[in-house]
């Protein structure tokens, strides 16, 4: 169950990947967290895939997040009867308020205020830009359009409008239902799309009451210019690169995907890089070189998680999709250079007592050769702190919360462990010891560096560093 790796996988699940078997394989090969993609699929699939998830993480014994992701405000086609249709460039092609099945030759838009916003002249891009259409006619019930970039059309597929001002950043009826049962169900983080400011965060954690994680989902330029704010109340961030890719001219998003990590590190917050990773592994099982390379600079930058989306829901290669993304992490931070960018990035710590004890703890290890840091942690905080720190050796996040065991799924270099907290000093030293033997990262004779907080049991005080040895465990 040991990951060798550091950073976290996260596989979305579909009709590819909705069986126990399946999810398990998934699991074996390096998915650390599962997501559940609300935009598709209806509630029951989203609640048998929670139960199948939940059953193997009693299986294997080990705590596994799960993301549901929202589909928020995104403009969506309609349905369409017999699967994908191309639309050839040049081609006439129209969206309505006509909710029958989509043809070749018109949609449904189940969106009426766009035909009242929309200009004659706009660009429409479809599933991530893949097919782009210029709106050539319009009225209060129809847009004609004229397809420029040919490419296929099919049920539920995304719908942006570049520099079209936004029509809502609420939450959708739809939105408000799922959520209802996610909530209900006990998921471990919930991502938040479409959002503009740090309000857009704060009214949606009142709602949820701290009953799940916010992984706040950044898709809109106008939410890379309050940045910093949002990253500040939200839980972790998504580099929500389809729809970024879309909104925001396509050249800046390497540069900015660097200065959006960069900025979650600093703050210490968990950042996941997400969108069209492994994508030729929809169909072929290899990825091309571009793609590994997509990865490899994801993991050079210092980011938290990686994201495959299509890749495992809907592709013909789910389990080899996250072998691959398994390989090319375990490579890259096997590489001297990313040890060296590592250091040099490192976080400067705050002037208090649990930020000197961590990246203490981070040096500790080194100069003593540890095999591991250990932190107990109730709310998470430790572990986030020893995360951001990004220590040479593994992290073990001790917990008796259960909930916080599994949001720490998502983190970098954490792996997550449930079990009682520690009643005494020397309960605390022997457990560390039992568990580091126990989860394969130590060994007789090997020493490990445990931080916790003294009370017990107490959250967000770590006012403890002890250096054991397991020789006696």
């Amino acid at each position: 169950m040991r990951r060798i790796r550091k950073a976290k996988i996260i596989a979305t699940l579909g009709p590819s990947s909705s069986d126990i078997k399946t999810i398990k394989k998934l699991f074996l090969s390096g998915a650390d967290v599962f997501r559940l993609n609300f935009s598709h699929d209806v509630a029951s699939t989203h609640i048998k895939r929670f139960k199948q998830i939940r059953a193997l993480e009693k299986k294997v014994n080990r705590p596994i997040g799960i993301l549901m992701d929202l589909q928020g405000p995104k403009l969506r086609v309609g349905k369409f009867n017999n699967g994908p249709i191309f639309l050839k460039n040049g081609k006439k092609f129209i969206f309505d308020l006509d909710p029958a099945p989509g043809s070749k030759h018109r949609a449904f838009l189940p969106h009426k205020e766009i035909f009242k916003k929309i200009k004659k002249g706009n660009k429409i891009l479809v599933d991530d830009g893949k097919l782009t259409l210029i709106v050539t006619k319009k009225n209060s019930t129809y847009i004609e359009t004229k397809v420029k970039f040919s490419g296929f059309i099919s049920s539920n597929k995304g719908f942006n409008i570049p520099n079209l001002k936004s029509t809502a950043n609420s939450l959708t009826t739809k939105d408000k239902e799922d959520l209802k049962l996610a909530l209900k169900l006990g998921v471990d983080w919930i991502a938040l799309s479409f959002v503009e400011t740090e309000k857009d965060v704060l009214n949606f954690k009142k709602i949820i009451k701290n009953k799940a994680s916010v992984l706040t989902k950044l898709e809109k330029p106008v939410a890379l210019k309050n940045l910093h704010k949002i990253i500040e109340v939200s839980d972790a961030i998504m580099i929500a690169r389809g729809d970024l890719g879309i909104e925001a001219p396509l050249e800046t998003l390497p540069s900015e995907q660097k200065r959006i990590i960069n900025a979650c590190r600093q703050a210490g917050k968990p950042v996941v890089v997400a969108t069209q990773m492994l994508d030729s592994m929809v169909n072929y099982p290899t990825p091309t070189r571009a793609e590994a390379s997509d990865v490899a600079t994801a993991i050079y930058d210092g980011t938290d998680a990686v994201m495959l989306s299509a890749e495992t829901a809907i592709g013909s290669y789910p389990n080899e999709s996250v072998k691959m993304m398994d390989k090319i992490i375990e490579k890259v931070e096997g590489d001297p250079l990313y040890l060296s960018i590592n250091e040099a990035s490192h976080v400067k710590a705050e002037s208090t007592a649990e930020d000197a004890i961590t990246e203490s703890a981070k040096y500790v290890a080194r100069i003593m050769s540890a095999k591991a840091v250990i932190t107990y942690t109730t709310s998470g905080s430790t572990a986030l702190r020893a995360a951001r720190e990004r220590p040479d050796v593994p992290i073990l996040g001790i917990s008796p919360n259960l909930n916080t065991a599994r949001s720490l799924a998502l983190v970098w270099g954490v792996h997550c462990i449930h079990t009682k907290d520690a009643r005494s000093f020397k309960d605390m030293v022997l457990k560390a010891g039992r568990l580091a033997k126990k989860e394969k990262f130590a060994k007789k004779g090997d020493r490990v560096v445990i931080t916790a907080g003294v009370p017990f049991g107490q959250s967000g005080a770590t006012n403890v560093l002890r250096i054991a040895s397991v020789d006696r465990y």
